[in-house]
């Protein structure tokens, strides 16, 4: 891929600005071809098995895909390489998102996803390198990890004002002209451009009804972050120009300043960009505000050493989602054995641990395991009652009699009563055998 560099985008270093980068077009003509290639496909069919997902509007699954290819495909390589392949229209599926509401998914098929995986392979590789440094979301390489210590560079280096800019259903509201014209940019060859056009139009299904699509590229399918991002560019490179220290996640987009009146600034020109992509900011959460309290990507910023040194810390709504999900996994009724309950905090804790590794807070995640004990404790003696029950398991476990016949007679409720005594009764190391995962 080709890049024009003008002579007065030149840094210091001799290497050319990020600012100057212009859109290139691959003047190639043959992307079909490779997205049909053989090693290419098969690289898809295995990223698609990996990735499992549930069935599209056909009903098909992913373990059924490999022999129904077997015999369609070359019908179907067919209608791919002369335009005639229609796309089914992809699932309605909405999952209830945090803050309240629902984001509303579009599951293509089995099909579409194997066909959707096969072009990404192919236009990754050519359209990624024309992105902006600063954009982190969904880039082979790059993870939020990435954008959080970027974004913790700035404010460190003095700029503690944010403009944080949220996107009204950015993925519902994604313009199906505007995109393409950019996308045809930066590709040549006409039968990529008419398949990604014809996906962007085969429209959902509701209620056994399809629904005709004129703008969104549903969330669910493998083409919509990296359509995001050519979209997103546009913005990426009007702050490039102005000189902004910025960092994009896909659509979460946080620009830091010195000031709040600089901020008004760079807000007010965003609003226009966005505007001119026929994109709507979300004025109720968007706003222009000192860092310390804001959150980005399920992280926030604190300043240690009299403000000296920024660190990283779970957000305040990350920190109650973590605590509402526990609360759901440890929750006294139901009738799960503790060792139920301990493999749903597998399944859950590490992924979760993996992502905020980053906080600078150790304090806080000893309270956190401390906290999940205390959870398991209570669930302990909610399930064997009170009396002759749980003085015979807690003797069992170990704890002296005179500990546990406080604890078996105490009529305090669950939570009280799992402290203290019962500490030495269910120590530390008791759920570690168990296999309790720990934060800190």
């Amino acid at each position: 891929m080709r890049v024009r560099v003008k002579p007065a985008a030149v840094g210091r270093s001799g290497e050319a600005t990020s600012a100057e980068r212009e859109p290139t077009n691959s003047g190639r003509q043959d992307l079909l071809e490779q997205v049909l290639a053989r090693e290419n496909l098969q690289r898809a069919l295995q990223r698609v098995k990996r990735n499992a997902g549930s069935a599209g509007v056909d009903g098909m699954t992913v373990a059924q895909l490999p022999a129904f290819l077997r015999t369609a495909w070359p019908r179907l390589r067919g209608e791919l390489l002369d335009g005639t392949y229609r796309p089914q229209p992809v699932r309605r599926h909405a999952i209830p998102k945090p803050g309240g509401g629902e984001r509303e998914l579009g599951i293509p098929t089995v099909l579409d996803r194997f066909i959707q995986q096969a072009l990404l392979q192919v236009l990754q590789p050519v359209l990624d390198p024309g992105f902006s440094d600063a954009s982190y979301g969904f880039r082979p390489g790059r993870r939020a990890r990435d954008a959080i210590r970027r974004a913790q560079g700035y404010v460190q280096a003095g700029h503690r004002v944010v403009v944080d800019v949220d996107l009204e259903k950015f993925f519902d509201r994604v313009n199906h002209d505007i995109l393409m014209a950019r996308v045809a940019r930066r590709i040549g060859d006409r039968r990529v451009l008419g398949l990604i056009r014809r996906y962007l139009d085969a429209g959902i299904m509701v209620n056994g009804v399809k629904c005709d699509r004129h703008r969104g590229t549903p969330q669910g399918g493998p083409l919509s972050p990296l359509l995001a991002n050519v979209l997103l560019d546009d913005v990426d490179r009007m702050l490039e120009r102005g000189g902004h220290r910025f960092v994009r996640y896909a659509d979460d987009c946080n620009v830091y300043v010195r000031s709040r009146r600089a901020g008004e600034r760079v807000l007010a020109r965003l609003r226009r960009c966005y505007a001119r992509l026929k994109l709507t900011v979300n004025e109720t959460k968007s706003a222009v505000a000192p860092v310390r309290g804001r959150a980005f990507l399920g992280y926030t910023f604190w300043f240690a050493a009299r403000g000296t040194q920024v660190r990283r810390a779970v957000a305040t709504k990350a920190m109650q989602r973590f605590k509402d999900r526990i609360r759901t996994l440890t929750r006294r009724t139901g009738g799960r054995s503790i060792e139920q309950v301990v493999d749903g905090l597998r399944a859950y804790l590490p992924g979760w641990k993996a992502y905020f590794q980053l906080a600078q807070t150790p304090g806080v995640f000893r309270e956190l395991d401390q906290w999940l004990r205390h959870r398991l404790r209570a669930l302990h003696l909610k399930q064997w009652k009170r009396g002759s029950r749980m003085y015979t398991a807690l003797v069992g476990l170990g704890a002296s009699p005179s500990d546990a016949r406080v604890v078996a007679n105490n009529s305090c409720c669950w939570w009280a009563n799992s402290r203290y005594r019962l500490n030495r009764a269910l120590p530390i190391s008791y759920f570690d055998r168990l296999g309790v995962p720990k934060l800190s």
